[in-house]
């Protein structure tokens, strides 16, 4: 089974006095099908945490395993596919691109190896089926609603099979109603996936749906 580790993570950096610490020895663990939310106030670390563990950003100390490997170890090109094929992110802002269908912008982390095949294709109609959104395969974004927009990012960031999804702040722009809606399919898919789902957010609704909730506090974790 796929599991995350992430041991002693720390990062700073380096100001004209002292660095400043931002994370402080933060560990982790989680396993497939599991799922945790990570709270705090702004400024606390949350998003710097989440772009280490999806290999975004490097720890200034410390160790990030998934599925075995240690990916920091990796050269860009090696860790460019690692990233693409074994983590999926959903971000507060949808990144969808403006002039791409909703099929083509889930179809886009596919496109690192070449054209998709015909299977890619068919995994994202499924997964928009999934989402709600069969009818809307041609649509560009701007003719999407914001729920039905994030809904697109979540497909994207499950068209490669990942094994840790990554959301920060994933109902952060949506309304009450959308962000509840938004919130149970998330977690829906990522049961039925059996994906890791780790997720940092302000909203104490959506960390209440999560199997664990942990608090990022002055650069550690409690």
């Amino acid at each position: 089974m796929a599991e995350l580790i992430v041991q002693e993570v720390a990062k700073s950096y380096p100001t004209r006095a002292e660095p400043l610490s931002v994370l402080r020895g933060v560990s982790l663990r989680l396993a497939a099908g599991e799922n945790m939310a990570i709270l705090g106030p702004s400024g606390c670390g949350k998003s710097t945490l989440l772009h280490i563990i999806g290999t975004l950003d490097t720890p200034t100390s410390g160790r990030v395993s998934l599925d075995g490997a240690d990916p920091f170890t990796f050269d860009e090109p090696r860790l460019a596919a690692f990233r693409n094929h074994k983590i999926g992110f959903i971000f507060q802002d949808h990144h969808l691109l403006a002039q791409c269908s909703v099929l083509e912008n889930v179809l886009l982390p596919t496109l690192a190896d070449g054209a998709p095949p015909d299977a890619a294709v068919e995994r994202a109609r499924v997964l928009l089926n999934r989402v709600g959104l069969a009818h809307r395969l041609e649509h560009l974004p701007a003719e999407l609603s914001g729920g039905e927009r994030q809904r697109t990012a979540i497909a994207r960031a499950l068209v490669n099979r990942p094994e840790l999804l990554l959301a920060d702040e994933p109902t952060g722009n949506l309304d009450r109603h959308t962000a509840a809606t938004v919130s149970r399919l998330l977690l829906e898919l990522q049961a039925q996936e059996q994906t890791m789902l780790l997720v940092v957010t302000h909203s104490l609704e959506l960390a209440g749906m999560l199997q664990r909730r942990l608090e990022l506090n002055d650069g550690q974790l409690a």
